[in-house]
Parts: C-alpha cells; sequence; structure tokens
C-alpha cells in the first residue's frame, strides 16, 4: 500500500500565498501583447488576483459559491481562477469549444453566480439566454467593454472595483482564506458527456495540492524549467499544469492559441512540455510528410535512422552501453535528421508529458528515436487528472507509468482499474445515485477503465468497460487497440473508430486527416480536384486497406477488420463527433453513420 501522507497546505489559495511569498519578483507568467510578451511577476500576479477576488467579496460571494470561467486559455484565465478561489468560491470551467446551449446548461446545472470570459461576442449570447439563468449575476470579459447597465463588466474595472473593495477592507480577504479547509470545494468540472448527460466533478482544494505535492516529489521538474502552457484550462489535465507550476515556481508562458504553436516553441523554447497524443501524432505526420517530400534516398535515409535511433535508445534506458560503431552513427543521423526535430520544437526539451487519451507506442517511439522522450500519463477528471504518470527515466512505454505518491492502485475481479487517493472526486454535482455508483464505501473510485500492473508497478490501461465490443463469438475486444496501431501506421487517418459488438467480424469507420492526405496525394502523384474527391479516390481507399492488413498481420483473427468506409464527414466538437477533449463520441458516430455501418454486416447474424 502507498503512503498517504499529509498536505502541506490547506487549500488553493495557501499554496498560491506560499508562492508569491518565497518568491514575489520572480517571473511566474507571461502571454503574447502585440509583437512581443508581457510578463508577470508573482508580485504582480497577486496583485491582479487580490483585485478580482475583491470584487467578488464586494457582491457577497459566499464560500463554495460557483463563477464559471469560458475561455480560451490565458494568463486572464489563471488570475480569474485564482481570484475566484481565494474570494472563497468554487471554479466551473466551461470549454471554450462549447456551444452556447451547452454553456447555458452547465451554468444553470452549476448555478454559478459569475461569468467569466473573453469575447464582447460570447458575453452577449449569454446575457441574450439569462432568462434561463436566473442565480447569474454579472458577467466578467477579460477584453470586452464596460456595460454595467446590463451586468456585463470589463475586466478592467472588475479589477478597480476590487482594488478600491480591499482599501476600504484591509485583512477581508486574508480572513476567508483562513477559513477554507482542505475539504471546501475548489473546482467543478464537467466531464466530456461521451455516453450522455454531462457530470459535474466536484473537486476539493485538497485534491489540487495533494497532485501539486505528488508530482512535485517526482523531482523531475523545477524553477530552472520553463513550460509552455496551451492547453485548454477548462480540462483537468491543464489545471494540472496551473498548480503544478504554482508548486513548483516553474516560469511559465501561457498561450492557447494553436495557430501559434510552432512559432511559440520556438520563441519559449520549454523545457518541458505537457500535451495530447494529438499534438504528438500531427506533429510526426508532418515530419514524416516533409521527408517524404525530400525524395525517396533521403525517406530510406531518414527510415535507416529512425531504427538506429530506436535501438540506440532502447540500449539507453536499458542501461546499456552503445557501441562505439553504432554511436558515431547515431551522431550522424542526429545531424541530419533528428537535431532538426529537435529544433522545431525549441531545442531544449528534457521531456514531454502526454495524457488525456491513449498514446500509441509506435509515436512514442518515433520521437525517442530523435530525442524527444514522451511520458505518458494517466488520470480522469474524477481523480484531478495526475494518478499515474512515466518518469524520464524509468519509462516502460504502452503503460501510463508507476502510480503517484499516495495514490493506491487496485483492480476489481474484472479487471477494471479502482483508484483511492487524496485526488479522488468528492462526488458529482446533484447526482447521488451516480456519485454512489463510482465511488464505494471505502473510499474507491471505480474508473471504468480496464488494466493491470506490470511486476515493475507501472500500469498498462487495457480498454474502458462502456467501450469493449464483444464479437458473436464472444470474444472481447478494446478497440483503443487496434485504433491506436492504425493511427500510427498511416498518417492518412485522422480518427477511426472500431466496430463490431454483436458481429461476426470487425468493422472501421475512417475519417482523414485532411491536411496529411493532401500531402500525400502531392507526394504520390495523386491527382483531385476537391476534398470531397480525396475522400473517396480510389488510391486513398487502396493505401488506407494496405495499412489495415498491415496491422491486421499483428492482431488475432477475431481482432482483424474486416470491412471499412472513409467518411466524408470530420470528427470535430463543432459537429458533436468528438467531445470538447477530442476523444471519438463512438454512440453518436455510429448512429450518424448507421446505414453504412448495417451495410458492412448485410446478410451476417448478430449476436442478440
Amino acid at each position: 500500500m502507498t503512503s498517504r501522507r499529509a498536505s502541506s497546505f490547506r487549500s488553493v489559495p495557501d499554496m498560491w500565498t506560499h508562492r508569491v511569498r518565497s518568491t514575489p519578483e520572480s517571473f511566474a507568467m507571461k502571454q503574447r501583447e502585440g509583437s512581443g510578451w508581457r510578463r508577470y511577476t508573482w508580485r504582480e500576479a497577486d496583485g491582479r488576483v487580490r483585485a478580482i477576488a475583491g470584487a467578488l467579496l464586494e457582491m457577497g460571494l459566499k464560500l463554495e459559491a460557483r463563477c464559471a470561467i469560458h475561455a480560451v486559455t490565458s494568463v486572464e484565465w489563471v488570475l480569474a481562477d485564482m481570484g475566484i478561489v481565494c474570494a472563497g468560491g468554487a471554479t466551473t470551467t466551461i470549454y471554450p469549444s462549447d456551444t452556447i446551449d451547452h454553456a447555458v446548461f452547465v451554468l444553470r446545472d452549476s448555478g454559478s453566480v459569475v461569468l467569466f470570459c473573453d469575447t464582447d461576442a460570447l458575453a452577449d449570447a449569454i446575457h441574450a439566454r439569462r432568462a434561463e439563468l436566473p442565480e447569474l449575476r454579472t458577467i466578467v470579459t477579460f477584453g470586452g467593454q464596460d456595460r454595467p447597465n446590463q451586468r456585463i463588466r470589463s475586466l478592467a474595472a472588475w479589477e478597480a472595483a476590487g482594488r478600491a473593495w480591499n482599501e476600504a477592507h484591509p485583512g477581508a480577504l486574508d480572513a476567508v482564506q483562513d477559513q477554507l479547509t482542505p475539504d471546501h470545494i475548489a473546482t467543478l468540472i464537467y466531464t466530456s458527456g461521451t455516453t450522455g448527460r454531462p457530470k459535474g466533478v466536484v473537486l476539493a482544494h485538497d485534491a489540487w495540492v495533494y497532485v501539486a505535492e505528488a508530482i512535485d516529489e517526482l523531482g523531475v521538474v523545477g524553477p530552472d524549467d520553463v513550460q509552455l502552457l496551451f492547453l485548454p484550462l477548462a480540462h483537468v489535465f491543464a489545471k494540472v499544469m496551473q498548480v503544478t507550476f504554482i508548486r513548483l515556481g516553474v516560469p511559465t508562458a501561457v498561450d492557447g492559441s494553436m495557430d501559434r504553436f510552432l512559432d511559440n516553441m520556438a520563441d519559449v523554447r520549454p523545457t518541458w512540455l505537457a500535451a495530447v497524443p494529438r499534438v504528438f501524432e500531427k506533429a510526426q505526420a508532418r515530419i514524416i510528410s516533409e521527408v517524404r517530400d525530400r525524395g525517396p534516398v533521403a525517406a530510406a535515409a531518414f527510415r535507416a535512422a529512425l531504427e538506429l535511433g530506436k535501438r540506440v535508445a532502447r540500449m539507453r534506458r536499458a542501461g546499456q552501453a552503445v557501441p562505439p560503431h553504432m554511436a558515431l552513427a547515431y551522431r550522424v543521423a542526429d545531424r541530419v535528421f533528428f537535431r532538426t526535430i529537435r529544433a522545431r520544437f525549441g531545442g531544449r526539451l528534457r521531456f514531454c508529458v502526454s495524457g488525456g487519451a491513449p498514446l500509441s507506442v509506435e509515436v512514442a517511439e518515433f520521437f525517442d528515436a530523435c530525442g524527444i522522450v514522451i511520458c505518458e500519463g494517466y488520470g480522469l477528471t474524477e481523480t484531478a487528472a495526475a494518478s499515474c504518470v512515466n518518469s524520464p527515466d524509468a519509462i516502460v512505454f504502452g503503460t501510463v507509468g508507476r502510480p503517484l505518491a499516495g495514490c493506491e492502485i487496485q483492480l476489481a475481479d474484472d479487471g477494471e482499474l479502482l483508484i483511492r487517493s487524496r485526488g479522488v472526486m468528492k462526488g458529482y454535482h446533484n447526482l447521488p445515485e451516480a456519485t454512489a455508483e463510482a465511488l464505494d464505501a471505502d473510499g474507491w473510485l471505480h474508473t471504468g477503465d480496464l488494466g493491470r500492473q506490470l511486476d515493475s508497478g507501472h500500469v498498462k490501461i487495457t480498454g474502458r468497460k462502456k467501450d469493449i465490443l464483444v464479437t458473436a463469438g464472444g470474444k472481447n475486444i478494446a478497440p483503443a487497440h487496434f485504433e491506436g496501431l492504425l493511427k500510427a501506421r498511416s498518417s492518412l487517418v485522422g480518427d477511426v473508430v472500431m466496430l463490431g459488438d454483436r458481429h461476426n467480424f470487425c468493422s472501421a469507420l475512417i475519417a482523414l486527416d485532411l491536411d496529411a492526405a493532401q500531402d500525400w496525394a502531392r507526394h504520390e502523384g495523386v491527382a483531385f480536384g476537391s476534398l470531397k474527391e480525396l475522400n473517396t479516390h480510389a488510391a486513398v481507399r487502396d493505401a488506407l486497406q494496405q495499412a489495415i492488413d498491415d496491422v491486421n498481420r499483428t492482431l488475432p483473427g477475431y481482432e482483424k477488420v474486416r470491412k471499412f468506409a472513409i467518411v466524408t464527414e470530420p470528427f470535430t466538437v463543432e459537429n458533436g463527433l468528438l467531445t470538447a477533449s477530442l476523444k471519438p463520441r463512438r454512440r453518436v458516430i455510429e448512429q450518424r453513420h448507421a446505414a453504412l455501418v448495417s451495410s458492412f454486416y448485410e446478410g451476417t447474424v448478430a449476436r442478440a
């Protein structure tokens, strides 16, 4: 059993205050402003946090009252979040990509009294639905106009009011923070809703303090590092990065724009980076495409360099000496190929952390060969994300690493992974039955994920109970296995969903990565007049068939995909086929393409 050590801090504001007082003039955060960057010291950031909190207290905010943030990742997002919790409130997060209908649902279900958002357009859209939100009192815009007659305030006016209130009430803000206990609610994060109604996950202050301290205990990140934080802060994974940089004092560049991602990497030159697998998959596809465009000789040389890099990386991880001739060949490969790839990521990365979805072994080994270490981790919204993670010096690819200190792992009889730690949620907001189903009397969270633990302590996730396909012959299949292999095999694949539940063979629906598909077509000399034509081109289908055949050769018969189709509609958040955290909504996808799926199985008999 792992340790369950006590916390050093009573709350997130306690941890924030400790950081501010410890290193007040150190560089805390920066974000783009015009052609440059606006930097904040911890003291400067704290001044704005206290102003935001003061305005909340002026309006009479109660302990644990919900205040929502609906905005892209930015310094203002972090400041608003810390202002909310420092005033004793609880932050409700809404994804920037969420629809207005979903935002209204979250605001109403959570009972949020204040909404922080980043544009006038968003403020107006919510204001137009105010009749549905009787508890919403004020909307604050990060970059919008001040319209007090509509109860829409600019952040600048809000902070000015807060500073004035704090001056008139010295010590009041500190007194509120002194009332906070580890068990008070800090955050309400709504699940993506892959299988139904989104549920509000209630996370206490102690959950965030725990994950920050557990990551600190790993000893892999410190104040000498530099982080680029670009993931949506509405997601629990990014929130872990936020509390970690506060706990450890890691200078952090904050910018949620994916359009500026490569420019930011070059400017910031981070020493570590947290990202979802899709970022690494797209980077790999782009690298392969660019090498292929250099001609067959360069492509063959890169494949050889990659295989050499994988061998050298495996030997180094195993503590084996690399023979001189191999070390020399690797230095040449590094100079010709790998150094340029690392430079694209800023040239200083010591390691990356991947989370939010499974990372394929092929992608991890590709970047490992190039000298970029990706440490896969695991956690749920219900566990404040961080439960297990690979350390840079103890990676086992294909696993999510060892449990963090203070995190207990147990496997149920059916292989379901159970987790118990201070990071586990208090429950689902206003859903006692769902809470009782997920949390047992002994405090174990039933994750819904299937897994096993290796002798080394590393945890391997093998599937999700709700996603398991049971064939007509009674075989259980975790679709994520095939899906990950195919995406790693072919850059043409943007998304793939494996099907076959209750049928006598498996099938798949594939949405192309259109950028990669156009690069591929250009290289292969495949002419097409439109993206729609490319989706249906025989050469594209033949290439996908070859990739599926290659994957099938590695699988048992019952797990092979016998039929597939390319769907012309991409899987996106906007069309409802992806969750906000970019996971396919399997049931929705299958229902939307019901006729196509039925055609796969015409003349066959499904199991009841």
